[in-house]
């Protein structure tokens, strides 16, 4: 028999919902609508001044081909990051869930990189990948590989994915480790009589029923590669060399910070956040019809 909770005064409720309503109401609801409220206005660089613009801003946006480069690129960010970030958890995960001596002291190590600030990420990376300074540099030239990321968009690009998908390897082989352990061990015992072996047990048994936890972590990958990827970006690169590690979140602060358009930056973050939204919602409405609960 289910008990249910019965609060003296009908305010008491509300009362203690009132907090994190507060919360979500200034810090959130709030920088949203002053977003869109600014994107249809053309300000000077100090905020004395303001003109009602209409949708010039959003136009501009559209008509610059650097506008278009940052999507594909944070595309294209998002994607790598999130496969590559996913599969090394599910595979750390499958390795950990395994009775081996010294596994609790395993997972825990693997937990670690979580912990770090997404800046100091950025600075372990560069110190260990810099082209003059970096250990593994100096391992990549002595194999004959030509290894500059200040100067290679194309490895900037590689170091930023790599740096990034590092970060959140933790946070998804834990929920991958809970997920693994809740399989009922009788459904994979069953499996095994009927003859399957380790890798089609895998993928007829463990990886569909691990189906929520991967829908649930890609849409989690989606967003933190989208915007929490900035301090990574701004402590290795900043955007460069040239802007070829500029993703959306970054444009935004560099065209609204360091390049004072903030009519014009305010535009990009209200894009960048219905993006994110329709690429959740679309997510939600086709990808989760393949989950198995």
């Amino acid at each position: 028999m289910q008990k249910q909770a019965i609060f003296q005064s009908k305010l008491l409720p509300y009362a203690l919902v009132a907090p994190q309503l507060a919360i979500v109401l200034i810090f959130f609801y709030w920088p949203a609508l002053q977003a869109v409220i600014q994107s249809f206005l053309l300000q000077d660089a100090f905020g004395l001044s303001s003109t009602f613009v209409w949708f010039d801003n959003y136009i501009e946006l559209f008509r610059d081909p650097a506008y278009f480069e940052a999507i594909v690129r944070t595309f294209f960010f998002s994607f790598a990051i999130a496969v590559s970030s996913l599969s090394f958890a599910l595979l750390l995960a499958v390795m950990a869930d395994k009775p081996l001596r010294g596994s609790m002291l395993y997972r825990t190590l693997l937990i670690w990189p979580y912990a770090v600030a997404p800046p100091v990420v950025g600075v372990l990376w560069i110190f260990m990948l810099h082209p003059s300074l970096g250990v593994l540099s100096r391992y990549l030239r002595s194999l004959g590989v030509d290894w500059n990321p200040l100067l290679d968009g194309n490895q900037a690009a590689a170091l930023i994915i790599l740096a990034a998908a590092w970060k959140q390897i933790s946070y998804n082989f834990l929920f991958f480790l809970a997920g693994l352990q809740a399989i009922p061990k009788s459904v994979l015992e069953a499996a095994a009589i009927d003859g399957a072996r380790p890798m089609r047990r895998f993928w007829t048994v463990t990886f569909p029923l691990l189906s929520p936890t991967i829908f649930f972590l890609l849409v989690v990958n989606i967003v933190y590669a989208f915007f929490d990827t900035f301090g990574i970006i701004d402590t290795m690169t900043r955007g460069g060399p040239g802007t070829s590690t500029v993703t959306l979140v970054y444009k935004v602060y560099s065209d609204g910070l360091l390049g004072g358009n903030l009519g014009s930056s305010a535009a990009q973050s209200v894009i960048l956040m219905v993006m994110v939204i329709v690429l959740t919602g679309i997510q939600f409405r086709f990808v989760e019809r393949k989950v198995t609960y």
